[in-house]
């Protein structure tokens, strides 16, 4: 394996997209390139100002990188209407899919040797794997590609293996890895049941109003915990192949006893009730275990999505297939089938010099990915009946989800009307999407506007009344706020609540603007949220993008759709933050690190997606003529490749802060043309015609 770059990045990585060619390479001293310096130009500069000529060149390279754009978005259409791109996350994916193989005696050699394939490729020249692009190694995800080698054949003596294994070693071994880890390690022998945090099934008879029942996890930790819930109670354990004691810092005490935390503490409290749940497992009636273990099956079965998948995402799927295997569903029961055909379908596929390689999505983005090209397009001045954007807007209305999911829970009594993130989650419909799909909507002029126009007023109708007590939204759910989840010993996987964010807000607040209730109380409460929510130092942070430029990019426009004046102190606060922020280069960056490290706020390599994002926001705030705008349309003139599109290796998207981080492959390819769409075109403007 040749060393890897000076920046922790993987081997053969630098610049590249997986997928994707190199990158045509950028300036990095500030100037435009090939468009030569540019002039300054002070922030308030008029409308009748005559442009420099930098400027008028600038103008028509920003033109020509439209026009590249989006012919390059364009043609990555599926002939359906729908476009997704790639969602890449870490090697945990690849290394459970492989012990799930096992786990059920499916394994076959080409897909195991395809998958070792790619998950070598992402290790780090010191043997660890990162979970983002650059990021520190992980230790939970080296343990889980670490053994996910060693099923393919990878020997323990190999260099690359004795450097995993000497690093993992180093951090504390086996035991200091996260639950999900040392679960999976359980399934076959090398991890004891006994060692883990207990997870009953009983909490399937938990009442809704009852502190930690089901429904005050997050949807995504709901999926996982239920099923998990079974697999805790089995415990099963499948012979394991080899030992692993060269992961563990003394193999003749793998897990060793840690000090209980004071009573005084959350922490302390909960890991007592852990041993108690430990003594209960021993002694939990068998009539009472067997109903609450029948009882998660149905909820299971019941939440299986038409593809066979559940919830959209690949964890659930996978514990679910686990935990319905333990309760007897054979593999060829139909839901165990459709189930793992459906884990089939995340698989991407690409051929590398040693042969085929095999990545895991952790879920696919179709309706997110379409709504955001759908904009992407219009603001780029595509008109608004193309045929492409009718067909985009025909295949979203035929997404809708018009049944109550899992989130009536919460609001009972409000009617259906919104859209998932996936091409199959109708028990998940999220709030995010379907305000960007109406936004998308809106845009085209379809030639049925009445059911364009009935499917917004049941979205709106449904977004509005999901708003949360303190006047924002989140993600899934409402009101999904509890302190007590994330105090779990069990739940050290990242995120399990579904707290208001500012993005989502964010989108939810443009979109009743658009609909033309900017002044409706519900989004001028959010607009209040937003306020308060705001950074002291100008920016807000980003929930579902990193971070605070991906936040911010979201705030500005939905503030100035509902109608602030660019003049409004925030929005100068964050102007200034966005120029302090920018690159020498003229781009934007933010590393994963900021979600863990304020020091990092705003501090990255740049990227198109995040550069894109500052253009936005700085776009709508009336900045357009600024020094610190041209420069960022520089920037992305630039680092445009031949082919119209953008390179990034960066992860820039988000499952879990910090946890769990996502590289969106169609991002590189939208937020830019939106960007350089509207700075040559101008802002959409909320309420008019398409």
């Amino acid at each position: 394996m040749p060393p890897a770059p000076a920046d922790g990045r993987p081997a053969g990585a630098e610049g590249t997209d997986c997928h994707e060619g190199e990158a045509k390479t950028a300036t990095t001293d500030g100037s435009a390139g090939a468009l030569g310096p540019l002039a300054p130009a002070a922030s308030t500069t008029p409308p009748h100002t005559a442009p420099t000529t930098t400027a008028a060149r600038l103008d028509e390279a920003a033109v020509r990188a439209v026009r590249a754009a989006t012919d390059h978005l364009l043609a990555r259409q599926a002939p359906e209407g729908w476009w997704k791109g790639d969602l890449e996350t870490n090697v945990t994916m690849d290394a459970e899919d492989l012990l799930l193989r096992r786990f059920l005696d499916i394994s076959d050699p080409d897909t195991t040797a395809a998958a070792a394939r790619h998950i070598r490729s992402r290790q780090y020249e010191d043997g660890t794997w990162p979970t983002f692009h650059g990021g520190p190694g992980d230790l939970s995800a080296t343990v889980e590609a670490y053994v996910a080698l060693r099923l393919a054949g990878d020997r323990p003596e190999a260099p690359h293996m004795a450097r995993a294994a000497a690093w993992i070693r180093a951090e504390g071994g086996i035991a200091a890895a996260r639950v999900f880890t040392r679960i999976w390690l359980a399934l076959f022998g090398w991890w004891r049941w006994e060692d883990l945090p207990e997870l009953p099934p009983e909490l399937m008879f938990l009442p809704k109003w009852f502190p930690l029942n089901i429904y005050d996890f997050g949807c995504w930790a709901r999926q996982t915990i239920v099923p998990l819930t079974v697999v805790s109670a089995k415990r099963p354990v499948r012979p394991a192949p080899f030992p692993l004691d060269e992961l563990h810092t003394d193999p003749d005490r793998p897990a060793p006893k840690r000090p209980l935390a004071p009573l005084t503490g959350w922490d302390g409290l909960f890991q007592r009730l852990d041993q108690a749940l430990h003594v209960y497992h021993r002694f939990a009636p068998r009539g009472l275990r067997r109903a609450a273990m029948n009882s998660a099956a149905r909820w299971i079965v019941e939440r299986q999505e038409n593809d066979g998948c559940w919830g959209g995402i690949q964890p659930p799927a996978v514990y679910s297939i686990i935990a319905l295997h333990l309760l007897g569903y054979d593999l060829e029961h139909p839901v165990m089938r459709a189930g793992l055909e459906s884990l089939d379908r995340f698989a991407v596929w690409r051929e590398e010099p040693e042969g085929p390689a095999r990545m895991i999505e952790a879920c696919q983005s179709p309706v997110w990915d379409t709504c955001l090209a759908t904009i992407a397009l219009a603001d780029a001045g595509l008109p608004a009946d193309h045929p492409a954007l009718v067909k985009a807007a025909d295949w979203m209305l035929d997404e809708e989800i018009t049944k109550a999911g899992d989130w009536a829970v919460r609001r009972p009594g409000l009617p259906p009307g919104g859209w998932a993130f996936e091409f199959h989650n109708d028990n998940y419909p999220d709030i995010d999407d379907t305000a960007e799909v109406v936004l998308a909507l809106r845009r085209v002029r379809h030639p049925d506007p009445a059911r364009v126009d009935a499917a917004v007023a049941r979205a709106a109708r449904w977004t509005a009344g999901m708003q949360s007590g303190n006047g924002a939204w989140a993600a899934f759910d409402a009101d999904n706020t509890g302190v007590l989840p994330n105090k779990l010993p069990f739940c050290d996987f990242g995120e399990v609540i579904d707290p208001p964010s500012a993005d989502v807000t964010a989108h939810v607040v443009e979109m009743l603007a658009w609909e033309g209730r900017a002044a409706d109380p519900r989004a001028r409460r959010g607009i209040d949220w937003l306020l308060a929510e705001q950074d002291p130092n100008g920016a807000w942070f980003g929930r579902w993008g990193v971070n605070y430029v991906y936040g911010t990019g979201a705030v500005l426009p939905a503030l100035t759709a509902a109608g602030l004046p660019v003049s409004h102190p925030a929005i100068r606060r964050a102007v200034a933050w966005l120029a302090a922020a920018q690159n020498p280069d003229g781009g934007w960056g933010e590393d994963l690190r900021s979600y863990d490290d304020r020091s990092w706020i705003g501090r990255g390599a740049s990227t198109a997606s995040q550069t894109a994002w500052a253009l936005i926001a700085l776009l709508a705030a009336g900045e357009r003529d600024s020094e610190t705008a041209r420069r960022g349309v520089a920037w992305l003139v630039e680092t445009q490749r031949e082919d119209g599109s953008w390179d990034e290796p960066y992860f820039t998207g988000t499952g879990f802060p910090w946890d769990f981080s996502i590289n969106y492959h169609l991002y590189r390819q939208v937020f830019p043309l939106t960007a350089l769409g509207r700075y040559v075109h101008g802002e959409p403007a909320p309420g008019g015609s398409p």
